[in-house]
């Protein structure tokens, strides 16, 4: 049973998820740590947030699906490729009785990691 306090860390908000469900939370995790390696791993809004030049993307587990928050430029991006999906303006569902969508995943992240990478450059004032 997924305790109702706030999880302090990634590892300790995946514990106590049944075993199906923990696989699906470490392998987004895993994905995120490889792709954007310099990214900030914290628990915001009670669920794993990443950070890089900002905010990157969140994710978090529900009774039916994994709920995917790579902003609204994340969903924007592969809007066309989430038709089979609930989704909205920055969050996306995975149902839970069908595999993740790893590639499309996989595209998301690096779009975002991007975009912030980006972001942080323009952030940068000239001497």
């Amino acid at each position: 049973m997924k305790s109702t306090a706030p999880a302090e860390s990634v590892e300790k908000y995946v514990r106590d998820f049944p075993t199906e469900v923990k696989k699906r939370l470490l392998t987004l995790r895993s994905m995120v740590l490889e792709l954007a390696p310099e990214a900030t791993e914290k628990i915001s809004y009670r669920m794993p947030a990443y950070f890089l030049n900002g905010r990157l993307l969140y994710f978090a587990a529900h009774k039916n699906h994994i709920g995917f928050y790579p902003m609204a430029s994340g969903i924007l991006f592969m809007q066309d490729k989430l038709q089979g999906y609930v989704h909205a303006t920055g969050s996306v569902q995975f149902p839970h009785d069908q595999p993740l969508p790893l590639k499309l995943i996989r595209q998301i992240i690096v779009f975002r990691v991007k975009e912030n990478r980006t972001k942080g450059v323009k952030k940068k004032k000239a001497p």
